[in-house]
């Protein structure tokens, strides 16, 4: 026998045997990311996924908050009540006020807030002026912006600014077709907003100011404002922002300190920014651990307010922190989205103007906490102590939850599988579909007019008939 035949099977019997022994090719990476993108897609494209992407992103970033307020104002709450619970059990008492706010936002209807709007905006230029008002408002952090009543604190200025979204949607998204003309773009919301924004000013309180401003701003933008109207408002506000920032001692030092923080006194102007570095970088990738922050222990003041996401950072690490964006970026993502996906052009300008609102408030505080902005006092909205921004914000919540169930497809879905268990306890009402002013009229029966003769109102084949009975006669007549 050869050595051929001996050593090696024919080459039939090894293709076979090669064929026998293949095993079949696993799952790739870009197999798993198609299945991924095809499932998220797919969640994506639910009716009510809107609604569930607010509720989780609310739910989670007061959560947070929470818990965050709690570790950040233990030390100077036991300094200053004896309790380390203190400053927690006010931020708890004013998220069940929230709770209630939320379901309260949720539950109205679209044109009842509508209708409600106005009154909304007069009882808050009336709050603002009786704040300024000493006796009846009270001083905090060189602000005259809080009315006290026992050991809860307002400020009146959370409300102007939902209340002026709310009305200046009304008026824009009435005036449509005439925002080309810049008289009837700006009137009446442009001297609206200078009279509120004025108030606030005075108080002095900077900070809510320029979040009036972005409201203000993004109403203007959503309703279609001409872009060279736009700019021009844009440099007149940046012009008067940097005169009020330069009109007092304070402010100024502030400016000074961001634009030369090596130059600056670091036990002075530049304490805050500088001890809020610090903690950011204590906490490296995944933080210290919950309540094991130093800076907390009198070296970061407003640690549990202003400086909140400090401590987030130092706590948390990286990992926390960047969780915390990627939320508000969610935020971003599913207002914009309702807004898109709504047909109410009021509702489309309010969801818009106060996702915008929240999200620069956002991107301001995280701003100068990290170093790229000068320090303003903005709170992070959910997550910051404070109760009445807390309240405004859960609201704002609210009212965007509602904005979601009265998409279009929402609407469909919730009429023709009925509402969950949920829904029916917390008594929210079905959603009614929007319907345009022209069509509401075309819908509505009109009476015939006095002065029309009777027979104009008869039916054309009754009219026809009567023609073809009187020609008989007519012809016997002849």
């Amino acid at each position: 026998m050869s050595a051929e035949g001996r050593g090696s099977a024919p080459a039939g019997a090894r293709g076979t045997t090669a064929t026998r022994t293949r095993k079949p090719a696993g799952p790739t990476a870009a197999g798993h990311a198609a299945k991924v993108r095809a499932a998220v897609t797919a969640w994506l494209a639910r009716p009510l996924t809107s609604l569930h992407i607010v509720l989780g992103v609310f739910g989670l970033l007061t959560l947070v908050g929470l818990v965050m307020v709690l570790s950040a104002s233990s030390v100077e709450s036991f300094e200053a009540d004896g309790s380390s619970y203190s400053v927690f059990a006010r931020q708890l008492l004013f998220c069940l006020a929230g709770l209630v706010v939320f379901w309260i936002g949720m539950r109205i209807p679209p044109k009842v807030l509508r209708a409600l709007a106005p009154a909304a905006l007069i009882l808050s230029v009336i709050l603002l002026v009786l704040v300024l008002i000493p006796g009846l408002g009270h001083v905090r952090g060189g602000a005259r912006s809080w009315f006290v009543v026992g050991p809860i604190s307002i400020q009146p200025a959370e409300l102007a600014k939902v209340a002026m979204a709310l009305w200046g949607a009304h008026v824009l998204a009435a005036r449509q077709r005439m925002l080309g003309n810049w008289r009837q773009a700006l009137s009446p919301v442009l001297p609206v907003a200078l009279v509120l924004f004025t108030l606030i000013v005075i108080e002095p309180d900077l900070g809510t100011a320029l979040s009036l401003a972005i409201v203000v701003a993004a109403l203007l933008f959503f309703a279609g404002v001409r872009m060279r109207l736009l700019a021009a408002l844009g440099i007149g506000g940046a012009v008067g922002a940097v005169m009020l920032g330069l009109s007092a001692g304070y402010r100024q030092s502030r400016i000074t300190s961001f634009l030369s923080p090596d130059a600056s006194d670091p036990l002075g102007s530049a304490y805050q920014a500088k001890q809020a570095l610090y903690s950011l970088a204590d906490g490296g990738l995944f933080g210290v651990g919950i309540g094991q922050g130093r800076a907390k222990w009198s070296y970061l003041p407003n640690a549990h307010n202003d400086f909140i996401y400090a401590i987030i950072g130092e706590e948390l690490g990286m990992v926390g922190a960047v969780a915390v964006l990627v939320l508000f970026g969610m935020l971003v993502y599913v207002g914009l989205r309702i807004a898109a996906r709504n047909t109410d052009p009021w509702l489309k300008l309010v969801v818009s103007s106060l996702t915008v609102w929240m999200a620069g408030q956002a991107t301001i505080n995280i701003g100068y906490v990290v170093g790229l902005l000068p320090v303003t006092g903005i709170p992070l909205p959910l997550v910051s102590s404070g109760g009445s921004a807390l309240v405004s914000a859960m609201f704002v919540g609210g009212l965007l939850a509602n904005a979601a169930r009265h998409e279009p497809e929402a609407i469909a879905a919730l009429r023709a599988h009925g509402q969950g268990r949920v829904a029916r306890l917390l008594g929210l009402r079905m959603p009614e579909p929007y319907r345009s002013p022209i069509a509401r009229s075309a819908a509505r029966p009109t009476a015939p007019s006095p002065r029309t003769p009777p027979q104009s109102r008869t039916a054309p084949s009754q009219r026809a008939s009567g023609a073809r009975a009187q020609v008989p006669g007519q012809r016997g007549h002849r």
